[in-house]
């Protein structure tokens, strides 16, 4: 079993790191929290360090599920003078690839190998293990990352070269979002009908309008009022930012795309920080002066 060091233990980062202990891994956590660390190892094991850089040393890899890339290039810089050379570096944040390809490089200049592996699934998924991942770098790299990778995603996919990953993180957001926003409109528009929200659900998981969205997180999240999926509102914006960079550096129009980002990021200015992704809704509720329900039914 690997060595491993793993930075950022939050609601995404907690179980992933969990998993790889449970694989047998000897791994290392350290977090901006230090209170966070002392927690995790009293309740799951593992071993504590008080920086990035402490946690690196001698590990066969850094692992890392940061909020963005600059926190990300942050750790980077503090482990360079830490991890051996032929260390691997794999960032699980849905980071900007233009970002973690410039990181890649530094690394590199130290013999550090760098994969990109953003995950999908949310918290439910990181808990069990089955979190599907999206791949990005070098072949022999990702042979080499992906026994670690086994213990926390059953979905592995390895999508091209260094920021590939994260490029399609962000893509696959952009089309959860999409159709997060077409789906509540159309269950406001139901409930307007008469038609009760919670048999809309049903029946658009028996029928060609399922998605993600109607199968995971209406019926669960919102019709329940608890918005509490534990994948922030903030970060969904921050995603489909992501999208829209990668279209214009395809030079691919996306016009849908753009509006779609304009309403989630709309929605968190409206509602204010710290609103879980699906809460979202509430800023289509307001706009049709209405409540959906239907949680129980």
């Amino acid at each position: 079993m690997a060595r491993l060091a793993f930075a950022g233990i939050g609601n995404m980062g907690w179980p992933m790191a969990a998993n790889l202990i449970k694989a047998g891994h000897d791994v290392t956590v350290t977090d901006i929290s230090p209170e966070r660390v002392a927690r995790f190892v009293s309740e799951v094991g593992g071993h504590a360090a008080a920086s990035p850089a402490e946690a690196a040393k001698g590990v066969d890899a850094f692992l890392c599920i940061l909020p963005t890339s600059k926190e990300v290039a942050i750790v980077a810089d503090a482990v360079l003078a830490s991890l051996p050379e032929g260390a691997l570096f794999i960032d699980m944040t849905s980071g900007n690839p233009t970002r973690t390809r410039e990181i890649a490089a530094k690394l590199a200049t130290r013999g550090i190998r760098m994969v990109d592996g953003p995950v999908s699934g949310g918290v439910p998924r990181a808990k069990t293990g089955e979190l599907a991942i999206m791949l990005g770098g070098e072949t022999a790299d990702l042979d080499a990352a992906e026994p670690i990778l086994r213990a926390m995603g059953t979905s592995l996919h390895r999508c091209g070269g260094i920021g590939a990953g994260q490029a399609m993180k962000a893509l696959n957001n952009l089309v959860s979002a999409g159709g997060f926003l077409i789906g509540i409109e159309a269950l406001l528009i139901g409930q307007k009908l008469g038609l009760e929200p919670g048999l809309m659900v049903d029946v658009l998981n028996s029928s060609t309008g399922m998605n993600n969205s109607t199968q995971k997180k209406f019926r669960q999240f919102v019709l329940s009022r608890r918005f509490d999926s534990g994948f922030g509102l903030d970060l969904m914006v921050k995603d489909l930012s992501i999208a829209i960079e990668v279209g214009k550096e395809a030079g691919v129009p996306t016009p849908l795309s753009a509006l779609t980002r304009e309403l989630w990021a709309a929605a968190a200015t409206h509602l204010g920080p710290g609103e879980d992704h699906t809460a979202v809704a509430k800023l289509s509720e307001r706009l049709a002066n209405q409540t959906l329900t239907g949680g129980n039914s």
